[in-house]
């Protein structure tokens, strides 16, 4: 069971004990159950037909790239070159050091759907206390990475082994 605020997830390979939690909680709370997860927490959730789920984060992608004014920025094939050099004191400081640092924050919360950005994010936050212009491009090129992949993330496949029911009260 998820909880955060007023939103439960529930999940489990037991229907009938799911809904024996969900009656047992509705004795002391309101709650509406509203049927299988589509969105949680900014995590989208997509059933396929072979009852596995595709969960992603497009919305989120999309309001991140709108906040950094990047919603038609060309997408890159990669988060971060191979060859980048992030140092801390190699350019002048970024005009807008709460932007860079809202922004990197908002990437971190990505990994949820996209480990693959572990690295790249990892290395723009060595330098949130003094971002520079050239930080703030490593960013850039993240953001356009996401550009192009924002409809990208996580399969899970359905298993007798694993959960039968996931739904939202």
């Amino acid at each position: 069971m998820l909880t955060y605020v007023d939103d439960i997830l529930i999940t489990g390979n037991s229907t009938t004990a799911i809904q024996s939690l969900i009656t047992e909680l509705s004795k002391h709370f309101g709650l509406k159950n509203i049927g299988r997860l589509h969105y949680f927490l900014g995590v989208e959730a997509h059933w396929r037909s072979d009852g596995g789920l595709h969960l992603s984060q497009k919305k989120y992608i999309h309001d991140l790239l709108h906040k950094a004014n990047m919603v038609s920025s060309k997408p890159q094939p990669t988060p971060m070159l191979s060859t980048s050099r992030l140092t801390k004191d190699a350019t002048t400081s970024f005009d807008d050091p709460s932007l860079y640092r809202s922004v990197v924050g908002s990437l971190q919360y990505l990994f949820i759907t996209h480990p693959e950005l572990a690295y790249s994010v990892n290395r723009v936050c060595q330098f949130m206390h003094n971002p520079q212009h050239h930080h703030w491009k490593a960013v850039k090129r993240i953001l356009r990475y996401l550009a192009g992949t924002s409809t990208h993330g996580l399969q899970l496949r359905r298993s007798s082994h694993l959960s039968q029911c996931l739904c939202r009260c």
